[in-house]
């Protein structure tokens, strides 16, 4: 016993003085921070885009003929362009909405510094992304490079366009208008040079590119950035990334946080890629995506405590018990801090096994199951809060094998924390009987 606690003292030492360290000051750095707020905000058009892609492409075989089924197939069919505006119009150009979306979060972070204007931030990195990204041909504006293709383009964009206006503003190089001009009027004349700028620096480089490579740069960029996206999506680094999510909450800090605002990027990318094989008709190629980590890996939340609150519903210990009831509804929505932080699970030596275990052997489990094509993939942006069979099933086109998968996941949770709810359960037991025993004690002395 003595050796597992040394043990346990060493890791989370590491933890403390090495992880926990590095992790706080990559999810304070600005750019990181920028990035993470920039993907939640645009994160309202990617929910309503993906809702709709369902509509699109009903979870139906083509050959069905139950009536309900056949009569969604045959409108779907029928006023597919319709439907798919919305979705076009949204996740089809989600990158726009990132681009923007980032660079006024990062342009906040120099208002009273360099006093930027976020907004004019926002504007000019949409120009700039839209130069490089959407250049006008026979017309009109193509938007292959305005989805998936184009999210580390616009991330780059973004930064680059708001470094460059805090560089220009450090260094006192504008056009200088007199106090009284209003402030929107003066904001517009700020505007002038960076724009300049941006067509001279970012559109020889996209002609460039142009007659080079015969690719736009999101094109180019994606294509040096491949290998990353598919190492991403490997079995590995989804465990790699769990280990880290799992350690840093065990030390105190919402490692979910810090690790999906890292991932984000590379998740978006593997959505838009599936929704574009999706229409395409061609076999989905990605499996590690937010919905994948929501519902699948992190049942019940972080450590997937969903099956520990389970085994508190029937606990001896009133401690436990009171946890459980008060927490099976959160669970149920994934929200587990009051079990995370009422047992509490944090620094405690006893739940860092399974802690770490359980969402491990989840993402084994799921990610096996759809390489094995026992079910869909996601092809939906759903929000974080759905319940897990429901969110689950929604994300894979209501997949409802999906479902099933999630409360066996769940009753697995339950299995892998049981022998060690049982040893927190008799050290509460124990506590629990000796604190009657003085309070009988003081009675009887009263």
């Amino acid at each position: 016993m003595s050796s597992n606690h040394a043990a346990f003292n060493l890791i989370f030492r590491f933890v403390e003085n090495y992880v926990s360290p590095i992790a706080g000051r990559i999810s304070a750095q600005r750019h990181v921070m920028a990035i993470r707020d920039g993907f939640i905000s645009a994160m309202p058009f990617m929910i309503v885009g993906s809702f709709l892609l369902v509509f699109a492409y009903p979870p139906f075989s083509p050959t069905t003929t139950w009536g309900f089924a056949r009569a969604w197939l045959d409108m779907a069919k029928q006023f597919e362009g319709q439907i798919l505006t919305p979705f076009d119009m949204t996740m089809g150009i989600m990158s726009i909405y990132i681009c923007a979306a980032i660079a006024y979060n990062l342009g906040k972070h120099y208002v009273k510094s360099h006093g930027l204007d976020p907004f004019m931030c926002a504007m000019l990195s949409l120009m700039a992304f839209l130069l490089v990204a959407a250049p006008k041909t026979k017309g009109t504006l193509p938007v292959d490079s305005l989805g998936g293709t184009g999210i580390f383009t616009a991330i780059l964009v973004a930064i680059y366009c708001v470094e460059m206006m805090r560089f220009l503003k450090a260094h006192n190089i504008g056009i200088k208008l007199p106090d009284q001009v209003p402030p929107m009027i003066k904001n517009s004349f700020d505007l002038l040079i960076p724009v300049l700028v941006v067509v001279l620096t970012l559109y020889p480089l996209s002609l460039f590119i142009q007659s080079q490579f015969e690719m736009l740069i999101p094109q180019a960029i994606m294509s040096v950035f491949k290998p990353l996206v598919s190492a991403a999506d490997s079995l590995p680094a989804i465990l790699l990334a769990v280990l880290i999510g799992h350690l840093l909450w065990f030390a105190g800090i919402h490692g979910a946080a810090i690790v999906s605002g890292m991932l984000q990027m590379f998740w978006l990318t593997n959505l838009g890629m599936n929704q574009s094989a999706l229409a395409q008709g061609a076999p989905l190629p990605h499996i590690f995506m937010e919905a994948f980590w929501t519902f699948f890996i992190v049942v019940g939340g972080s450590g997937a405590t969903m099956g520990l609150v389970i085994c508190y519903l029937r606990s001896k210990s009133a401690h436990l018990r009171s946890i459980g009831r008060l927490s099976i509804v959160p669970s149920c929505f994934n929200i587990n801090e009051p079990v995370i932080f009422g047992t509490p699970i944090v620094m405690n030596p006893v739940f860092f096994i399974p802690f770490l275990l359980a969402p491990m052997v989840n993402a084994v489990l799921a990610w096996g199951a759809m390489k094995m094509d026992l079910i869909g993939r996601v092809i939906s942006v759903v929000p974080w809060t759905a319940p897990a069979p429901i969110g689950a099933a929604w994300a894979l086109g209501w997949d409802f094998r999906a479902a099933i998968l999630v409360i066996l996941l769940a009753v697995v949770s339950a299995i892998i924390y049981f022998p060690f709810f049982k040893v927190y359960e008799k050290q509460l037991l124990e506590q629990e009987a000796a604190q009657k025993a003085s309070e009988d004690e003081n009675q009887q002395a009263a």
